[in-house]
């Protein structure tokens, strides 16, 4: 980001905090694959919006889905044998979630009741979903990391379609993480975290990727993009766990802004209120959510 002006500073503040009542530190499979072992109390990301205005999040190394009301008082909707990472709210009001161990789910928000939408291709395991995007024509877009990076550059970016058709768009990626898709649906931003890159990807309905395109290339670190959010004004937003912060992008891939971590550095994913202005992240090493007011211009 050597080549442009220095992004603006944001300032977050504290929304809400995982409540002490659901902290039980300790090691997980999850955190010993992950976190080299280490004890943790939540892992929160997949923040999503109900139409009541109801906030979902993920705590993915204990499988939990947790429902926030706009007061910030939590709810825990379901505890499940399974690593749940990207999550959306579809229209008839279920839970789709990009689980990492299960594939592609879909959970009541209510009860609680899981099922599988997609666990396997053609039989063979995905190499470990993480996160995805629902389209208006009713495809999902999702990613398949798994373990993959720059020394293995074989995770997938798919295409679910209402009919049952999965296109594989991308198979090269350098451990593909937050997906999200442009204001007039024509391109998919995919961040590649190992990389440090955003690629944009073309949405051909023949599943034809050409002319897929590096959109910005991050700083170097330990860890690189995650979570995608496209606002109305066709800017994307970028959280940045390994600066902890979420960068601001033009549409033509200037850094306009970066918004701060006020609490712990692991930005993970973020998710817009209705009014396109209040933006709310995840940052997972504290178990909080952060909230920003973003600039107009």
């Amino acid at each position: 980001m050597s080549w442009f002006a220095p992004p603006q500073p944001i300032e977050t503040e504290v929304f809400t905090s995982l409540p002490e009542a659901f902290r039980d530190r300790r090691a997980s499979a999850w955190s010993i694959a992950n976190k080299g072992g280490q004890a943790i109390d939540s892992f929160l990301e997949g923040p999503c919006l109900g139409p009541d205005g109801t906030l979902h999040v993920v705590d993915i190394p204990f499988g939990r889905i947790f429902a926030i009301d706009p007061a910030g008082q939590w709810r825990l909707v379901v505890t499940y044998d399974g690593w749940p990472n990207g999550m959306k709210v579809a229209p008839h009001g279920r839970l789709i979630v990009a689980d990492y161990r299960r594939g592609l789910l879909s959970i009541d928000p209510v009860s609680g009741a899981v099922e599988t939408i997609l666990g396997a291709v053609n039989s063979e395991g995905f190499k470990g979903l993480n996160d995805l995007q629902l389209l208006p024509d009713g495809s999902i877009l999702f990613t398949d990391q798994g373990q993959t990076g720059m020394q293995d550059p074989s995770g997938r970016l798919y295409r679910l379609w209402p009919d049952g058709r999965l296109d594989r768009i991308i198979g090269n990626a350098a451990s593909p993480n937050g997906v999200a898709v442009s204001r007039e649906g024509t391109h998919a931003f995919l961040a590649l975290t190992r990389a440090a890159q955003i690629w944009r990807v073309p949405l051909d309905p023949n599943a034809q990727a050409g002319k897929t395109q590096v959109f910005a290339q991050l700083p170097g670190g330990l860890s690189g993009p995650d979570g995608l959010v496209v606002d109305g004004q066709g800017r994307l937003i970028v959280c940045d766990p390994g600066h902890g912060c979420a960068w601001i992008l033009s549409p033509l891939g200037v850094p306009l802004y970066r918004v701060l971590s006020c609490a712990g550095r692991t930005v993970t994913n973020a998710v817009l209120l209705p009014d396109d202005k209040t933006l709310l992240l995840t940052e997972s090493e504290t178990g909080q959510v952060l909230r920003a007011r973003l600039p107009q211009t």
